[in-house]
């Protein structure tokens, strides 16, 4: 007699939100006063080894119960599904979750429902890759081209790459793949740092930790620019003579501008150097960044955290629209879609420079990047990841930096897991921060 398959028994959420507002940790011309958050799932199974899948998507407070419920609308589609199926093929969960067609409605693709398409699913691959016993990163640089792209959705973009090119690409990129593995595991991945230039902190905090930024090996920093052009000419010029003209200084804007007025903005900081404008209007204006690019040059145009899928970047590799894409773990449909997003950034030659910070982000993306530089792409010339000091202490397999690079992740999994007195602690409202907090407001306003 067969033994019994295991099967997911539960998809637990958990609604985690730390207070980063009350120090302007995270803050820019659009997000004052962020309380970075993670709508987070936890896929249990039967079986004897314990293993369990954790993912999650990132928001910045209020809402993120709307981000938990829209995840718990999925249970359904995962409950009961066999452990050993599910792990050997994440590509049938990402379809079945897309395909939902009530609650496709709601997108298609794109929003708060994608959003949580997507922690369901980078949730299986952490499963997988810890039944695999490897990390992420190297599970993705390990399986076969024909394998991986059977996990990509082409609808929609296979007028930009077929999958007999993915396939291609694939190939390519595993000559020298094992070399590569050595390198990242001797010398890790290079990262950039944000933490200096929150728009909230003083001349003083940006000069002190763009110092540091550059005592730590980081050669690229990142500055929010967008609310007032005064202070931010003051800001850019503060930041150039703390690090000097040998370092890269990216802008940010958070998507404040129109289009006339990026050019004008961004033209009018071109005395500090910046490396890139990223996010400089809406992400949806494909033919906006295109004008942008156009008119900026030679600053780069940099865009993707808040691009909503794939058929939206496909459009702005289409259009010459940027020069920098810059994927995002939590953002679009989980590691299915961003596999899409890195064979279309192969195929049009743009260099991948992710998003990361927030609750997490730095943990997963850097898998991606990982697998991107040794089994795609080949180099880590003009890619970076974004490295934010922020909320990895509560991860139980946080990010490791040496001299400004990422550190290749050795433990089997996604780097998702979340320490349990974490949850416990800022699970809102229940947990025991909020808890205490709650009543201490409650006690004040009596």
């Amino acid at each position: 007699m067969s033994p019994t398959p295991t099967r997911v028994t539960a998809v637990d959420t958990y609604d985690i939100r730390f207070p980063t507002s009350r120090e302007l940790d995270g803050s820019d011309a659009m997000n004052p006063d962020p309380d970075y958050s993670a709508a987070y799932v936890v896929l249990r199974t039967d079986a004897d080894d314990g293993l369990e899948g954790h993912g999650f998507t990132f928001t910045i407070g209020r809402g993120n119960d709307v981000q938990v419920a829209a995840i718990q609308a999925l249970r359904h589609h995962v409950v009961g599904r066999r452990v050993d199926e599910l792990c050997a093929d994440p590509g049938t969960v990402n379809r079945d979750l897309i395909g939902d067609s009530q609650l496709r409605w709601l997108g298609p693709e794109k929003g708060v429902m994608h959003m949580a398409i997507g922690a369901v699913v980078n949730a299986v691959w952490d499963l997988a890759a810890k039944r695999a016993r490897k990390p992420l990163w190297q599970l993705l640089t390990d399986a076969t081209p024909e394998w991986l792209v059977s996990q990509v959705d082409f609808r929609y973009i296979a007028d930009a790459l077929t999958p007999e090119e993915a396939v291609g690409l694939l190939r390519a990129g595993r000559e020298g793949a094992a070399g590569r593995a050595a390198t990242l595991r001797e010398r890790g991945f290079p990262g950039y740092t944000t933490s200096p230039g929150w728009l909230g902190y003083s001349d003083e905090k940006l000069t002190r930790l763009a110092r540091q930024a550059v005592a730590d090996g980081f050669t690229q920093i990142k500055l929010k620019v967008g609310a007032d052009l005064a202070d931010d000419i003051r800001r850019c010029r503060t930041a150039r003579g703390a690090i000097g003209p040998g370092i890269r200084m990216a802008i940010d804007a958070n998507q404040r501008w129109n289009v006339g007025e990026a050019v004008e903005w961004t033209r009018a900081l071109a005395e500090f150097d910046p490396y890139w404008v990223e996010e400089p209007t809406s992400p949806d204006d494909v033919l906006g960044h295109a004008a942008i690019r156009t008119g900026v040059a030679p600053v780069k145009v940099a865009t993707g955290e808040h691009v909503q899928n794939r058929i939206v970047f496909k459009q702005l590799l289409q259009a010459g629209a940027i020069d920098i894409l810059q994927i995002d773990a939590a953002r679009v449909g989980g590691v299915n879609e961003n596999l899409a997003i890195l064979l279309l950034a192969a195929k049009f030659g743009v260099p991948v420079c992710p998003h990361a910070g927030g609750v997490g982000l730095c943990e997963l993306v850097q898998h991606l990047s990982m697998f991107d530089y040794v089994a795609l792409s080949g180099t880590t010339e003009n890619r970076v990841i974004e490295y934010v000091d922020h909320l990895h202490q509560h991860f139980i397999d946080p990010v490791v930096m040496r001299a400004g690079h990422y550190t290749a992740p050795t433990a089997p999994g996604f780097s998702a897991t979340m320490r349990p007195e974490s949850i416990a602690e800022f699970t809102y409202p229940g947990g025991s921060f909020w808890a205490a907090d709650l009543a201490s407001d409650k006690g004040a306003a009596a």
